[in-house]
């Protein structure tokens, strides 16, 4: 062998050894990057779980998504109840850019395919696929694409969207197993948000609950209380506006509440019936029902333009199985998305706890009103048999003393002292009349409970309280026109006297005797100045003319301060 022989077989081993070398490199160079990849696995799959709040673990596996595959773009999109997109949570598009691209997709070409097919899906250019749809007009380029399915145990939660890999490469089969192990930890890092956001969701509930019964039973106003159970209810909800339907006993819709967006238009709402409504709806569905789109709803009959603009809507019934009290209905604004089974899973035991709350306090109130008739039947026995037999015994004993008195002037006071007892005798009857007249509970009050609520009000610009006697069945023999007639007069007498007179007395009385009712109003002021203004009092007159009576202004007796006003009218009307 020639020395010059020698170079060129020392080449081949030392070639060999390089290309060995670079082959090492390469391995080595995969090995990091394999551990590169799993150490970021790692990092996403903890950075997932360590979230609670739902909102936050979606975008959180969307973000680690995006880095770990090496994608321009990500998003993950929620799967609702209809099969569409409920959510669509985008990554990699700025705000102003999503704003020009317009309404988020729902689930149409690609997208729905993977909610159609739920296995993995790589594509090299999306517009090839078959189920490709298109892109709207703005939205960025994209042409690789890589798409998972996110399983929170045996039901599809969603998917998640990879796209346009950078330096553009294809997504490759790693690239498919990394997001796939990222969704399983994706699926069980959403079971328990969901898990916690139901819990919270449920403690929510129960304190509005509580609130609500708590405050029914310590007396507060019925009305203050419903509106506190539609605005905790739209709270927890997300609910743009809320509305209950209250009912009455023969099914009728005898009046409304609402609070929210568009609530003037559901306000105050009186229906010889709920026919035509989500109320009746509600009703026919054991009580709770979750509608789409509640504006063009074909159960919505009567009056569907109120829901105008409104989409997802649920109704529950609010009431015990003795008594149904309303309709509870939560709604939102076109576009949002449907309520979820979880959001409204614990609104038909709020809306029973309402109920239950209603009907202790109804009891509650009830026996409150029949103790307080108790009290009233107690005192009018008690005037009827002890004050009157005793002023009765009284004035006989006065009147029996009074023809042994010889002097004009002591015999005199003797029987004004007689008309005195039987005028109180009439006042305590009257009195006794009132207490035992029970109205059923809801009535308008009687005209004997309005006068002196009347007198009561008056006593303010008067700056004392006037005198007020009452005689005869006021309460059943006046009509009720006639009965708003009498409350005008004495409201406006009473204000002569405190704008004219400079009283400091005045006494009110009304009488219905012999078919006639008779308003007397005597004050012990300056009396009618001459040639003053008396537009008040012909006012006073022409309400006595329209109903066949008549009104009379005089000074008092001789020797007197002050006037007299006497209105009368017929109580039974003239042929």
């Amino acid at each position: 062998m020639s020395a010059g022989d020698r170079p060129a077989r020392s080449g081949v081993p030392r070639l060999r050894l390089d290309e060995l070398l670079d082959e090492l490199q390469a391995r080595i160079d995969e090995v990091r990057g394999t551990r590169d990849r799993l150490n970021g696995l790692l990092e996403a799959v903890m950075s997932v779980g360590r979230e609670l709040d739902l909102p936050q673990v979606l975008r959180g596996i969307v973000e680690a998504a995006v880095v770990l595959v090496d994608a321009e773009y990500g998003a993950l999109g929620v799967i609702g109840d209809d099969r569409k997109l409920a959510q669509f949570l985008p990554v990699g598009i700025s705000d102003e850019l999503r704003a020009r691209i317009g309404d988020l997709p729902s689930g149409h070409g690609i997208l729905g395919e993977l909610i159609r097919h739920p296995e993995p899906l790589r594509l090299s250019e999306l517009s090839e696929h078959p189920a490709s749809y298109g892109f709207p007009p703005h939205h960025p380029p994209m042409h690789s694409f890589l798409g998972v399915p996110i399983r929170v145990r045996e039901d599809v939660f969603g998917d998640l969207y990879l796209t346009e890999k950078r330096g553009g490469a294809d997504f490759d089969e790693e690239d498919e197993a990394v997001l796939s192990t990222l969704a399983v930890a994706a699926g069980i890092a959403i079971e328990n948000a969901r898990l916690f956001e139901e819990v919270r969701l449920r403690e929510r509930w129960l304190a509005a609950s509580s609130d609500i019964t708590s405050s029914l039973l310590s007396g507060a106003p019925e009305t203050d209380v419903l509106e506190g159970m539609l605005e905790r209810a739209r709270d927890i909800t997300g609910a743009d506006t809320g509305v209950f339907y209250l009912l009455g006993p023969a099914g009728e819709l005898r009046g409304s509440l609402a609070l929210g967006e568009g609530a003037e238009a559901h306000r105050g709402i009186v229906l010889p019936s709920i026919r035509g409504t989500l109320a009746e709806a509600a009703l026919g569905r054991d009580g709770l029902i979750t509608v789409s789109d509640v504006a063009s709803d074909a159960r919505v009959k009567v009056q569907p333009e109120r829901w105008a603009g409104f989409g997802p809507a649920v109704a529950v019934t609010v009431g015990t199985r003795e008594k149904l009290s309303g309709v509870l209905i939560l709604a939102r604004r076109r576009g949002r998305p449907l309520f979820a089974a979880a959001e409204v899973a614990a609104l038909p035991g709020f809306a029973g706890q309402a109920a239950l709350a209603l009907e202790l306090a109804d009891r509650r109130r009830d026996a409150e009103q029949m103790s307080l008739l108790e009290d009233h039947d107690r005192i009018a026995r008690d005037l009827h048999d002890l004050a009157i037999q005793r002023l009765f015994a009284t004035g006989m004993t006065l009147q029996s003393a009074q023809r042994f008195v010889e002097h004009p002037e002591a015999s005199e006071r003797l029987a004004r002292a007689v008309d005195d007892l039987d005028a109180t005798i009439k006042i305590i009857r009257s009195t006794i009349f009132g207490l035992r007249e029970h109205g059923a509970p809801g009535e308008a009050p009687g005209l004997r409970l309005r006068a002196v609520r009347a007198v009561d009000e008056a006593a303010g610009a008067l700056g004392f309280a006037p005198a007020l006697r009452m005689e005869g069945l006021i309460d059943t023999d006046v009509p009720p026109a006639v009965a708003d007639e009498v409350l005008a007069v004495v409201g406006e007498a009473l204000a002569n006297v405190a704008r004219h007179a400079r009283a400091t007395a005045v006494e009110v009385s009304i009488a219905a005797a012999g078919g006639v009712l008779s308003v007397t109003v005597t004050d012990d002021g300056i009396g009618l100045p001459e040639g003053g203004r008396r537009s008040g009092l012909r006012n006073l007159a022409e309400r006595a003319g329209k109903l066949g009576g008549t009104m009379a202004v005089a000074a008092r007796g001789e020797g007197e301060r002050g006037t007299r006003l006497q209105w009368q009218v017929p109580l039974v009307p003239s042929a």
